[in-house]
């Protein structure tokens, strides 16, 4: 089946940047990847960045102007860049895509890739 896999994550101090990417791997089987998530300890997995429908994009309140979204349509992979990255941006972060069959979407999440960003 198809699966995805992020990458790119690591230890960064504040006001550096990381790139995430996000790929599908294992299968041929078509996936729309929607975009990023992310969650902390103790916390609600949130949204990130995604995109919307028309092809625009969409970033939580407190990444706005700071991360950006993008996809690369020939390889199928969606990447994440993170600049002036805060404490606050720490947390697990997942990509998520969808596969559409003519009943209904199935979900699909990455395993997930540590962002720590030190004070």
């Amino acid at each position: 089946q198809a699966q995805l896999v992020e990458s790119g994550g690591g230890l960064v101090q504040a006001g550096g940047s990381l790139r995430l990417s996000c790929a599908t791997s294992g299968s041929t089987l078509s996936l729309n990847i929607m975009g990023w998530y992310r969650q902390a300890p103790g916390k609600q997995r949130e949204l990130v960045a995604a995109f919307t429908t028309g092809g625009s994009t969409t970033y939580a309140d407190p990444v706005k102007g700071r991360f950006t979204i993008s996809r690369d349509n020939a390889k199928n992979t969606v990447d994440l860049q993170m600049n002036s990255l805060k404490p606050e941006d720490t947390a697990v972060y997942y990509c998520h895509a969808v596969r559409m069959t003519s009943y209904r979407t199935y979900d699909y999440w990455g395993q997930g890739t540590q962002v720590t960003v030190s004070s």
